[in-house]
């Protein structure tokens, strides 16, 4: 695990859970008109789901929800911190910046060279 203070932890851990407490509530803020919906219904509003809701929008923010549940484990577990693809520390400000980091910033700019898969880079 990265080297960090007691007191960065529990700013990054707080962090973490900020950003998965935003994504849950723009995903209900998405949804919200489906609260009325019966469980009976849901199956078929899935399947025709309304083109005012953004669906690639949910993907992404529910993806950004388990890499933040993946990142809590890891910090309960101490193996957070550590870039996955070269080992080295990502780096607090950086953490603190996007908690659900994986990578350092080198390597996330390796990363998305060679897998260009949006217009807007996630740094």
């Amino acid at each position: 695990m990265a080297n960090f203070t007691e007191d960065q932890l529990v700013q990054l851990k707080a962090a973490l859970q900020k950003r998965y407490l935003e994504l849950q509530h723009e995903i209900r803020d998405e949804l919200a008109h489906t609260q009325d919906i019966s469980a009976d219904e849901l199956t078929e509003y899935l399947n025709n789901i309304p083109d005012d809701i953004d669906t690639a929008l949910i993907d992404r923010q529910i993806n950004e929800m388990l890499e933040l549940e993946m990142s809590m484990r890891y910090l309960s577990e101490l193996e957070f911190g550590d870039c996955i693809d070269c080992g080295s520390e990502i780096g607090f400000e950086r953490l603190l910046a996007y908690p659900s980091a994986q990578r350092c910033i080198q390597c996330q700019v390796q990363f998305e060279k060679a897998f260009p898969k949006e217009s807007n880079p996630s740094l």
